[in-house]
């Protein structure tokens, strides 16, 4: 089962280096990354897709605390939440006769052309990783010329998510 796990670091050189090796040591293959500031100054939030048991993941999150770094973690996997995944393709259009049914399918999958050339449209898409998937295989017989993704980002539902935290880390 993928489990989403929630860690707020402390904004210092070396964090991210520290959690990664903690992952490798325990053999757990990291499905996704994604961290970013916080609205708390010094505090960084880690967004990690980890392929585990409820056991293994209690026992990640058990030795998360460990270090010296990691201020709050919570696995969010069985909590209302809402996770979303960026992606930037970049697709083919042949000579510009399939550049309307790209379009098409675009507009299908709620997505934006960000940039447009002679023969290849880039898209922006942001959604759940089943969305992205879909629409890359969608377009994959068109010719995906390159292709990048930013992991998941996600959020306890309602008011009672993370709020404890700002009140408790400083």
């Amino acid at each position: 089962m993928k489990h989403t796990l929630i860690a707020l670091v402390e904004d210092k050189p070396g964090v991210l280096n520290r959690v990664a090796s903690l992952f490798r040591r325990r053999a757990f293959n990291i499905e996704s990354l994604t961290v970013g500031h916080t609205e708390i100054p010094g505090v960084s939030r880690m967004t990690i897709v980890v392929e585990s048991s409820q056991a293994g993941a209690e026992k990640v999150v058990q030795n998360l605390y460990k270090l010296v770094n990691v201020i709050q973690v919570d696995d969010i996997t069985e909590e209302p939440n809402v996770a979303r995944d960026l992606a930037l393709i970049k697709v083919s259009t042949g000579d510009g006769t399939q550049r309307s049914e790209v379009l098409q399918i675009v507009d299908t999958f709620r997505a934006r052309v960000i940039d447009v050339a002679l023969d290849t449209l880039m898209v922006e898409v942001t959604g759940t990783e089943d969305k992205i998937d879909g629409l890359v295989e969608v377009l994959r017989p068109f010719g995906i010329k390159e292709l990048v993704r930013t992991g998941r980002v996600a959020m306890v539902r309602g008011s009672s998510s993370g709020a404890h935290y700002t009140q408790s880390i400083f």
